[in-house]
Order: structure tokens, then sequence, then C-alpha cells
């Protein structure tokens, strides 16, 4: 009998997938390989064989990653900027209040990292939306479809097509910042796809129904989802290999996700703020998505009905959600950059210094390599907002960044000799954040999460890094609305990659 968390069970579990092969060595990782027809056959195969096939080979996968977990924690992703181990983005666009109004806000002197001439986008940031990108696949309010409402009937190769000439007009080849995709009428997975979006699984439903004529609901259920999550895939996974091709140096990833659902604190009289647990599972099964991310974006925003003693919790979860994650990539960790408001949902009231605390400083204090500051043109819409943010800014905000930036970055070359980045010891010791002067923790209540190349408890030991990468399952998205192949993408998902 073969004991779980073996070379032996892995070894076991691929040989029942035709065309693929596990290597294992005992106390190392063991690497799932394919022989060449293995894709084919993947591809030729109808859903429920499909879906059989998928179901063996993430439990491959999940026993590679046990067993690779037992090598020791993995490196901490590199700094955003320079050495500075925790960092803030401003992504608002505010120009308008120098140009315009002239209001000038000092965002370099407190550290928080903008765009040349306080564009909204540049070397540092960008933003791709919707109506911006491609040709993003989604149904109006009304139910009106844009460029084929789902992403079953969007031409894969037409829309990344578009995406690539729409990311040469924005972005040089050298770019290296943040590119966020932001695209958030669907989701890819089919059980994501609740209330105000329901309307994509009856739109998918009645596809199946146009093209295979009546069928009995269950197997129009079971056709429809299946194809909505293939083809979601393939528009997503492509969109994001594409941006890594064309911009290698980039931090692709999609705005917020990976996702939490926490927000449930009126329907529970013992809020916790962790995540619902069907939500991490569908976390579980989206590797594919991980492994075309180049960073994780989990949204931060504070809704204003969240009574304020839940809000550090709130956030604390979300945050730690994105940070597990973040590890399914186990050789090589995705950056988290939390997205965050200056204010709450909904609202003009900026936050107050506790609530900083509870996203800017939660953030930065488990471990995340930074953070984004969004808002929209409402804060520079008039020369009084423009006064009223310069104001926060020079008082409130500024001030604070200035402080946890610098806290992260002497403790990172106090306690981790500038090779890695302080994290709290106890994660969920809430009180326990990287400030200076009165009331800052003291340092052991953090240790060192150190960079690739470094191990030691503080860092100060030199190691050979181990290969960013291994080829498990090359990825091969296709259209499902004509059957063509892409060419394989030359991306290899990573070593311990969780789903499927």
């Amino acid at each position: 009998m073969y004991r779980w968390g073996t070379p032996a069970l892995v070894a076991n579990l691929a040989h029942h997938v035709p065309g693929w092969q596990c290597q294992c060595s005992w106390g190392a990782r063991c690497t799932l390989l394919p022989h060449p027809p293995a894709l084919l056959s993947l591809q030729g195969a109808g859903p429920a064989s499909s879906q059989q096939h998928r179901m063996v080979l993430a439990m491959v996968l999940w026993a590679c990653l046990v067993l690779g977990m037992a090598v020791g924690e993995s490196p901490a992703p590199e700094p955003l900027v320079g050495g500075q181990p925790f960092a803030v983005v401003w992504n608002i666009p505010t120009s308008r209040c120098q140009n315009r109004f002239g209001v000038r806000l000092p965002l370099g002197d407190y550290g928080i990292v903008e765009n040349r001439d306080g564009h909204f986008t540049g070397q540092n940031i960008t933003i791709f939306y919707k109506n911006k990108f491609g040709l993003y696949p989604y149904l109006s309010q009304q139910g009106v479809p844009h460029n084929g409402g789902i992403p079953q009937r969007v031409p894969l190769g037409a829309h990344l097509t578009r995406a690539a000439e729409d990311i040469r007009h924005v972005l040089r080849p050298a770019f290296r910042g943040l590119a966020v995709v932001d695209w958030e009428e669907w989701r890819p997975l089919w059980a994501q796809n609740w209330g105000a979006k329901r309307i994509y699984r009856a739109a998918s439903e009645q596809w199946v129904q146009d093209q295979h004529g009546l069928l009995p609901a269950r197997q129009r259920l079971q056709l429809a989802r299946w194809e909505f999550e293939q083809a979601a895939q393939a528009v997503m996974e492509e969109t994001l290999l594409l941006g890594r091709t064309l911009c290698p140096g980039g931090l692709w990833g999609f705005y917020r996700f990976p996702d939490c659902l926490n927000s449930n604190w009126a329907k529970e009289a013992n809020y916790t703020g962790q995540c619902q647990p069907a939500e991490v599972q569908h976390n579980n099964r989206l590797g594919w998505l991980w492994a075309a991310s180049a960073a994780l974006y989990p949204s931060i925003y504070l809704p204003p009905a969240l009574p304020s003693a839940l809000r550090h919790r709130y956030v604390h979860h979300r945050l730690r959600e994105a940070l597990r994650v973040a590890t399914f990539r186990a050789n090589s960790p995705l950056p988290v950059i939390a997205y965050s408001r200056l204010s709450f949902r909904r609202s003009h009231r900026f936050l107050e210094l506790a609530d900083l605390v509870h996203t800017i400083g939660e953030s930065a204090a488990l471990g995340a390599a930074g953070l984004v500051l969004w808002g929209d043109m409402s804060y520079s819409h008039s020369a009084e907002s423009c006064a009223s943010l310069h104001h926060y800014l020079t008082s409130t905000l500024g001030p604070y960044v200035a402080n946890v930036t610098a806290a992260a970055q002497e403790c990172s070359y106090v306690q981790c000799h500038g090779h890695g980045r302080c994290v709290r010891r106890q994660p969920h010791d809430l009180s326990s954040l990287l400030h200076l002067g009165p009331g800052a923790s003291p340092p052991d209540s953090f240790r060192c999460h150190c960079y690739r190349g470094w191990a030691g408890k503080d860092c100060a030991r030199r190691v050979k890094p181990s290969p960013v990468s291994s080829c498990l399952v090359p990825t091969h998205a296709y259209s499902l609305c004509r059957h063509n192949n892409l060419p394989p993408s030359d991306t290899c998902l990573p070593r311990d990659t969780w789903g499927w």
C-alpha cells in the first residue's frame, strides 16, 4: 500500500494518467513530466474524460506540493522598488491638481511611488480596464452582449491581437512596473458567478442550446459549465501570458484575485473575518491563474457599513488568503500587492489613522511586498477636492506611509542584513506592527523572510538559489468557438502548482 505524501504515491497516481510520468527523489521534490502526445489526447477528449484526466492530474500535483513543502520556507519575493521591503504605490489620476488648479501633491516626500508627472498610466503602474484592453466579453446590466458577451463566444486570436496592440500603445518592452488587469464582470469558475453574475450562467446555457439543440437539462448545464470554465481560463490565462511575453519585466496579474468573500459580518454573531471555505476551495482550483500571474492584487477596500471593531480582522484574513495563494508557487512565491483606498467605498470620507493601520500597517506586518492606493477622478475634480486631498496627504496619510516604509526598511537592515523582509512572527497577533517611535512593537515580534539566495534566521548566509520554475504541464489555451489550437506558450507552469 502506498502511503500519502511519499514519492511512491505520486508515481502511482501518475501511472493512471496515460502519457505522463512523475520523477521524484527522496527528501526533494517530485516533477510530473508529459510525453508529447499527452496534451493532444487531453485536447481531443470529451468533457467527461477530460474532467477525469484533470482530476487525477490535480491529485498528482497536490501530492507533489505536499512533498515540496517539507523542503523549508520559500524565499520572499524581491522588493518592488530598489531595496524597499514594502512599497506604497499611487494609482489615482491626480495630475490635474497640479496642472489645472496649481495644487502640488508632494508624494515623493513621503516615499509614495507614482508615475512620472502624476499620470494614471506610466512606467511604475498601469491598469487595464475592460473597455480598453482586447476584446473582453461581457454583458451590460440590460443583458446587451459586448464582444460576444461570454468567453465562449469571443474569438481568442482576435482578442489577443487587439490586446497586444493595446499593450504596445501604453507600455514599452522594458516596462518593469505593476501591470494590473481589472476585469470584474464575471469570474472564471461557474460557482463564482452568483447574484448579478448569474446572467453569465443563463447566457452559457443558451449558447449550448443554440449550438447543440435541445438537451436534457442536466446535460445542458454540465456542458455549459464546462465550456464556460474552459473558455474563461483561455481568455484570462493567455492574456496574462501575452503581457508577460511583450513586457516580461512587468508584474502582471488580475485585480481582486484571489478573493476571500468575508463580508458576512452582519450574518454572524461572532464574526471572525475568516474567508468563506467555498472561496478558499475556489482559489485552490485556480492554480492555472496563479501560474500565469507575476503578482497577486487582492482588494482590501473597507466597506462603509463594516463596524470599526471588525475592520482589522476583515483585512487581515483577506491578506492571509492572498499570501497563502502566493505560496502555490513553492520555490518562487508571488508578490502580494494589496489594493486599498484613501476613503471608504462609495464615500469621500478619508480613512482615519486607525484604518490606515488596519490596511497599510497590516499589509506591511504580514509581509506583503506593497500596497496600491487607488482612486478615481473625484479626488481631483475641483480646486476644493485637490486642497482637501493635499491636506490629508500632508497631515495623515503621508507621515504614516513614511513611518511604515521606514520601519520595514530599518527592520530589514537590522534584523535581516538587508537580505530579507520582516514579517510578523505570530500572524494572528494583530498588535504587532512595523512602526517607528513610541509604541513600536519589540523587534522579536518579527522574523526574517529571506530573499532568494539568502538563508538563516538573519538572512546572513548565501545559498545557491533553486530554479524558479519547472515545466510540469505546458499551458495551451485554445478557442472553444472554432476549436482551433493556439501556439503553445513557452511559459512553464511553476513547480508545485495547486489546482487544475
